[in-house]
């Protein structure tokens, strides 16, 4: 890529958040995680430059960190805006859990209010040892040395998984997909399982469960 072609991207991520804000959504993540653009300039395994935005660690985060500067000063200050960063390449000479601290920290400074915590994604060779809660440890760590809340991912698809999760400060959030896709009524289960009171909609008030889900 050109210089040309990198402030290109900048603006573009500048000009998708204030779409986003247009059209009234309530917070931003900047998706900088699995092998995408961003992770790319980020890992030592891939960015290969010898230029500004490539060599050392400062260099490669710099796209990230300019995408971040870019965004957050195009959406409102009340916005939160949520970074989502690969915490570990899972592979030899890849980005390690201690540069995902120091790129966390640089992040929060700019203005970023949570770092969604995945890992992977960047080449073929990554050993992932993958399990339930498998990437808490990399949003603790992140949480307790960056001092920035971070959302944690990754095979946690119970009500209590989650709950003890964020109860014990492995992260601050708990983020979900496929769980959501699987059962859509997912936070329903979940409200009644914690215990956790929700109306309900009119349309379910005779579904409400009285004993067990």
């Amino acid at each position: 890529m050109s210089e040309a072609d990198i402030h290109a991207v900048i603006s573009d991520f500048a000009a998708a958040a204030g779409r986003a804000v247009d059209a009234g959504f309530d917070t931003v993540e900047i998706h900088g995680a699995h092998g995408y653009l961003l992770h790319q300039f980020q890992s030592p395994l891939i960015n290969k430059r010898e230029d500004s935005w490539g060599g050392s660690e400062a260099a490669r985060n710099r796209l990230m960190l300019a995408v971040v500067d870019a965004v957050r000063a195009v959406i409102p200050d009340s916005m939160p805006l949520l970074l989502r960063i690969s915490a570990s390449d899972w592979a030899e000479g890849g980005i390690d859990i201690d540069a995902s601290v120091r790129l966390a920290r640089a992040a929060a400074e700019r203005g970023v209010d949570l770092v969604d915590v995945s890992s992977g994604g960047a080449v073929a060779h990554q050993r992932i040892k993958a399990g339930p809660g498998y990437q808490t440890g990399f949003s603790e760590q992140i949480r307790r040395e960056a001092g920035v809340p971070t959302g944690a991912v990754g095979f946690l698809t119970s009500s209590g998984q989650a709950e003890h999760t964020v109860a014990t400060g492995q992260a601050d959030g708990v983020f979900m997909a496929r769980a959501a896709l699987r059962d859509p009524h997912w936070w329903l289960r979940a409200a009644f399982e914690l215990g956790f009171p929700l109306d309900w909609a009119p349309q379910y008030q005779r579904a409400v469960p009285r004993h067990s889900f």
